[in-house]
């Protein structure tokens, strides 16, 4: 087969094989499309035009030179007759991807089916592969023919498409078996198939892209159709093309593109159709006309969001689900408001938590997307006051304390700052303490009846915080003793600038106890239980000048019991039984005298004007290690190719990743 490979390549600018087995291959689709009841021989016929295309194109585009496509030769000579069907003006790629994208969208899924849908997505991975020949920033000069005429087709085709991947993700309809013998399909009906005419090393050898997901990775019971459909899915949707244009952009109000007027002036990039659908995207149980009378513009696809809010909650261990439903909550304001309502939301939580309390075993990619899909839950009044008022019998994957009728509200706070202590100790990543804080902040004026595990916590995020602000100090004292300023003046300004985050960080675990404080004393006595039991950890700060008029509530509050427990007399000790049910009596007497009240803290996550830098290189990463799809590792300029080189992408390795993703989402305060 490589022999093959190499001399197809070798001759293609000659021989024009390569466009002339696409032209054949639409044609066997268009043969199975036309035929309602087609018969195995039109699918084994398809089957074996999309498998021997997928192979020779994925070869040639990762073997061409850097990003010149033309090697592709994706058009006949001059002098050959145009064959039936075909016209002259018309393109090659756009003829076979109408047709693949023809065929998925319109022909359902079945046992006869099923292998040629799972081999046109295959062959859609390798058409779409010369973004990995680009560099990580989309710019006018990258060539994806393919995936350019996929953008081209008509919107009807483009819903039709994106709901049968949906579908296949959602309903995850099985395949046939890998076994050699299963694949008659491949043969003619009456004639020994070529697979069974071979050995069985031979036959495990063209059919290893079918055995992948049965390997001894423990992958086994993955969906393979699924699987495949979403990370076709998770490519078109994050696919930007970049234009130049003729002169700069001014008017921002055409919805046609989006421009960047400072680093990118003369260029635009067009609208993507498949993220356009996934974002308008309804649910099949709601048909009713839109309720603000708003009139929806091309074809709706229909999806059954129970269903999908069921799959994602199953699949959540895996990266690619959770980019999806990063997508779906972040864009489709619908599935969010869908989320919202659900009152088993732990269905998605409890994956979203354990996730995060295994973070020394997750890619930094796949915590910081889960824990952005948190931020943007907690935006909503109503998720923060659910979450609160569901009890978890227990958690048994919650090491490190038994957790026993605890709410989910409590436990979402234990993981974020766990997660916020484990940041501290590996990551030291700022945006992930501001994502987590954010969270936080938003969850706090709805807390009710906040464990006393979770308040604990709470209070030991300001101690562990104030540990490294302390250490800060020290050592920015420290330089400015034993060094002059002029020769230590960059370091002593890194630090300082340092020192002023952590100063910001330490001012929102403030806000938070306030505002719990203010909003929500009553409904929380282990809250106040926690910040009397540990109180000598805010008296370095009472003198602050950011922190002084946060301290002066905290210490109001704290004055208040401190003085009605001083007063009561008390036959033996204090039990923490006993205090805690001094604090519950005397909430009821508390009015707030004193308080100073602030701006209830809101934070939104709003999404950079160029998320593609970051999710265009993230997709593919996440489709190299979890498909059976290879590629070419010196050819690959998209991301770093150690990256590619270890299929379970680990945190400490992609350092530069990290930053580059971090840069692309901002977390507001509004």
């Amino acid at each position: 087969v490589l022999q093959a490979c190499q001399l197809f390549e070798q001759n293609n600018c000659h021989t024009r094989h390569l466009a002339k087995i696409l032209l054949h291959l639409s044609w066997c689709l268009q043969e199975a499309i036309r035929t309602s009841s087609a018969s195995s021989a039109v699918y084994m016929k398809a089957v074996n035009a999309v498998y021997i295309s997928s192979v020779f194109l994925k070869y040639v585009i990762e073997n061409s030179q850097s990003n010149n496509i033309e090697e592709l030769c994706l058009f006949l000579h001059e002098n050959e007759p145009v064959p039936k069907d075909f016209t002259a003006v018309q393109s090659i790629e756009n003829l076979v991807m109408h047709n693949v994208l023809t065929f998925l969208g319109s022909i359902d899924v079945s046992p006869t089916t099923s292998l040629l849908h799972q081999e046109l997505l295959n062959f859609m991975l390798a058409a779409m592969s010369t973004q990995l020949l680009s560099g990580p920033s989309p710019g006018p000069k990258d060539v994806n023919p393919f995936i350019d005429a996929a953008m081209s087709q008509e919107s009807l085709l483009v819903s039709s498409v994106v709901r049968r991947l949906m579908l296949n993700y959602i309903m995850r309809p099985r395949v046939p078996s890998s076994s050699a013998a299963s694949y008659s399909i491949f043969s003619e009906e009456n004639k020994t198939g070529v697979l069974q005419r071979f050995g069985s090393a031979a036959a495990n050898f063209v059919l290893l892209p079918f055995n992948y997901l049965a390997s001894s990775n423990g992958e086994g019971s993955r969906n393979q159709l699924a699987d495949c459909s979403l990370h076709v899915l998770l490519i078109l949707n994050h696919y930007h093309k970049c234009v130049v244009t003729d002169e700069s952009i001014t008017d921002r109000s055409d919805d046609s593109f989006t421009s960047d007027s400072v680093s990118k002036v003369n260029t635009y990039f067009t609208v993507n159709p498949y993220s356009k659908a996934l974002e308008n995207a309804r649910d099949i149980e709601f048909n009713c006309v839109d309720v603000e009378g708003n009139a929806q513009n091309g074809p709706v696809v229909r999806l059954p969001f129970a269903s999908l809010f069921d799959t994602l909650g199953m699949c959540l261990a895996d990266e690619t689900a959770v980019l999806l439903l990063y997508s779906l909550v972040q864009g489709n304001s619908d599935f969010l408001e869908y989320v919202l309502v659900r009152t088993d939301l732990d269905t998605l939580l409890m994956p979203i938590l354990e996730t995060l309390y295994n973070a020394s075993r997750r890619t930094s990619n796949q915590i910081y997307m889960l824990l952005i899909i948190l931020l943007i839950l907690s935006q909503d009044s109503s998720f923060n006051a659910s979450i609160h008022k569901m009890i978890l019998s227990g958690v048994p994957w919650y090491k490190e304390h038994l957790l026993h009728q605890t709410s989910l509200g409590s436990l979402t706070v234990i993981i974020l700052i766990r997660t916020v202590q484990y940041n501290l100790s590996k990551l030291r990543d700022v945006y992930l303490h501001t994502t987590c804080l954010a969270t936080l902040a938003n969850m706090a004026s709805h807390a009710h009846r906040l464990s006393a595990y979770a308040s604990q916590r709470l209070v030991s995020l300001f101690y562990m915080l104030s540990r490294k602000y302390n250490k800060l100090v020290e050592l920015r004292d420290d330089k400015l003793q034993t060094k002059a300023i002029s020769t230590g003046d960059s370091l002593v300004e890194d630090m300082s600038a340092e020192l002023q985050i952590y100063t910001d960080f330490l001012r929102i675990v403030l806000e938070i106890l306030n505002a719990i404080l203010t909003y929500a004393l009553s409904r929380n006595p282990e809250v106040v239980y926690a910040i009397m039991h540990r109180q000598e950890v805010f008296q370095p700060f009472k003198s602050h000048p950011r922190f002084t008029e946060l301290l002066e509530n905290i210490y109001n509050v704290l004055d208040f019991f401190n003085s009605r427990i001083d007063a009561q007399r008390l036959d033996g000790e204090w039990s923490v039984e006993k205090v805690l049910l001094f604090i519950i009596n005397n909430s009821r007497t508390w009015r707030g005298e004193g308080m100073k009240m602030f701006t209830q803290l809101h934070f939104s996550y709003e999404q950079e004007s160029h998320p593609e830098e970051f999710f265009i290189p993230y997709v593919w990463q996440l489709v190299l290690s979890r498909s059976g799809f290879s590629f070419n590792a010196s050819a690959i300029n998209l991301f770093p190719v150690d990256l590619y080189a270890n299929k379970q992408i680990c945190c400490e390795e992609s350092n530069t990743n990290q930053n580059g993703e971090m840069n692309e989402h901002r977390v507001l305060d509004s």
